[in-house]
């Protein structure tokens, strides 16, 4: 092979056309998706890996899904060895060979050219159901793996472009809904769509020119990396979090704990020390963890650079195993996405004081939800809702700038969109009365943190379930640098009779009536800074907006406002600032 000369103009392009293919894959998936879980909320990824396995590029609608793409393709290559060919699709949620979560089912193509192996396209999107004992996949009564979902390790559906219907029809007789064969055939086109995306630039290109290219450009973000890491100083730090409740014992803690080493431009996150797993479903795999630590650490980075395998390769992480966050089998799982946030905080605490201007204040702390039933109006037809548009509060304020109100999960970084209002109350038989932001939720700061909201709807349909998992009703968002913390979530129902229950955090209630008010209030972000530092006008903004009452104002920005005038009574405040 001749040596290639590198073109550095023609890198930037490739990585960016690799990026757009992953888009494309991305929006196919929500054009052809049925359940509002992937073509609304967009709870899936997308990305392309080398003919190893390594990282191309990855269109992160949940990050904390992206990032467990790549050891998984790894894995199903070394499981098939020479035994992958042309045509080959290959499914895989297995937590225990790689997978982060049961309902997250992948799907990875292969990419020949010119008779070698040379990339894989993949999909991973949550599925509305994966077998279990409970219809949705989500149960806090699970102990081991079996009661939570069909496992599915790598296998070929379809080999050398031929259907494998027997080992279809297998896995989808052990499926509730119809709809997740419907789209995991979606997951299939997305990757296809990758796939044809990868030909045209070898066709255009050749192999040798991609190979070498590919080559420079995982140097080049390795080495972007590597200097933003040398902008922490060299140190060793530490952080605890508290995971609270693990569905079996009230008012069990369980603490995560993470001592971070930099030196000399790598990273090093090392969990040894952290509680032993769960005896419910409150546990994480090392994937699901890892995941949680890397999109953690890429907010404190360039948010620019390229998401390839360069740029993982200064990240070293340890989880040791029979921990929380890195369960030995049989153990239960579901639950691990969710310890993201406290995984998260944990980092969080390590590193705030050191880099406090590139650390926000903490997130909102989960309480999510979903319900399952059927729906009188389709015929006895069953449906699951995970309720996205309910649990997603406030992320924290940072150094110069706001939290983001009604943003989510940290594991989803904002990517987790909205249900729209009209498709929720024609997808499930619900009616929603209310959804809006939560006035007062956000942690006061010199940047505030961002806004919870509140929801209401009346559920509606037969042998209806409400499933509750987070633990965000314990502990709110910790503001950061003298802001001040966020709020808790809560999640009642109100039944018929009148009657309040509240739910804890990993609740399983059934034959919920119709006419039942289901009630939620997701928290606000933790502010950063000073409240009192705070420009009276932005305060002034965000009461005439109401999402700050005139009390808060008073009590913890120190801004008085004449309400009659709408102005700030600027000799009043500086009489409450100056701690008269």
């Amino acid at each position: 092979m001749s040596e290639i000369r590198i073109d550095k103009v023609l890198v930037s392009i490739l990585q960016r056309r690799l990026k757009s293919i992953t888009e494309e894959m991305s929006i196919a998936m929500t054009r052809t998706t049925r359940s509002p879980i992937l073509c609304e909320a967009k709870d899936f990824v997308t990305g392309l890996y080398d003919a190893k396995g390594n990282m191309l590029e990855q269109t992160e609608n949940l990050p904390i899904l992206a990032f467990s793409l790549a050891p998984v393709c790894k894995y199903i290559i070394e499981y098939f060895g020479d035994d992958i060919h042309p045509g080959d699709v290959i499914f895989h949620n297995d937590v225990f060979s790689m997978g982060n979560q049961n309902n997250d089912v992948a799907v990875y193509k292969p990419i020949f050219f010119e008779g070698e192996l040379v990339a894989w396209a993949a999909c991973k999107g949550h599925q509305a159901d994966i077998g279990g004992a409970v219809q949705g996949g989500y149960n806090p009564q699970a102990t081991e793996v079996w009661q939570e979902a069909l496992r599915i390790p790598p296998v070929k559906v379809i080999e050398r472009g031929k259907l494998r219907k027997d080992v279809w029809d297998l896995i989808f007789a052990n499926i509730r809904l119809d709809i997740v064969e419907e789209d995991m055939r979606a997951e299939i086109g997305s990757c296809v769509v990758g796939e044809r995306g990868v030909l045209k630039i070898l066709e255009r290109y050749g192999r040798e020119v991609f190979e070498a290219h590919k080559e420079y450009l995982f140097d080049a973000t390795e080495q972007m990396m590597r200097q933003e890491i040398r902008t922490i100083p060299d140190g060793v730090y530490r952080g605890e979090a508290t995971a609270y409740y693990d569905g079996k014992n009230p008012g069990s803690e369980y603490t995560i704990r993470v001592t971070i080493t930099v030196e000399d431009g790598e990273i090093h996150f090392d969990y040894t020390g952290t509680d032993p797993q769960t005896p419910g479903f409150v546990n994480g795999t090392f994937t699901s963890s890892a995941s949680a630590t890397i999109l953690t650490f890429l907010q404190m980075v360039n948010p620019n650079m390229p998401h390839n395998e360069g740029m993982v390769r200064p990240i070293k992480i340890t989880i040791p195993g029979g921990t929380i966050l890195n369960a030995a089998y049989p153990a239960a799982t579901t639950y691990g996405n969710h310890l993201c946030p406290n995984n998260a905080d944990a980092i969080m605490r390590a590193l705030g004081p050191v880099i406090p201007e590139r650390v926000t204040a903490e997130w909102n702390e989960l309480l999510c939800s979903l319900s399952t039933g059927s729906d009188p109006r389709k015929g006895g037809e069953p449906f699951v809702d995970i309720f996205f548009m309910g649990m997603k509060g406030g992320s924290g304020g940072i150094y110069g700038c706001d939290g983001y109100d009604h943003i989510g999960m940290i594991d989803a970084s904002g990517g987790v969109l909205d249900q729209d209002y009209e498709m929720f109350e024609q997808q499930t038989p619900h009616r929603l009365v209310r959804h809006e932001y939560w006035c007062d939720s956000a942690g006061a700061g010199r940047w505030r943190g961002g806004l919870g909201v509140e929801t209401e709807f009346v559920m509606g349909g037969e042998n209806v379930k409400v499933v509750t998992f987070g633990d965000g009703d314990v502990e709110p968002a910790r503001g950061a640098v003298g802001g001040k913390d966020g709020t808790l979530n809560v999640i009642k129902l109100r039944y018929p009779d009148g009657r309040w229950y509240t739910c804890t955090s990993k609740d399983l209630v059934e034959n919920v009536p119709a006419g039942t008010v289901y009630f939620q209030q997701a928290g606000g972000g933790g502010g950063w800074g000073d409240p009192r530092e705070r420009d009276p006008a932005k305060v002034l903004r965000d009461v005439r907006n109401g999402v700050v009452s005139l009390e808060k104002a008073r009590e913890d920005y120190g801004v008085a406002i004449d309400p009659a005038t709408w102005t700030v009574d600027e000799a009043e405040t500086e009489r409450l600032r100056s701690g008269g």
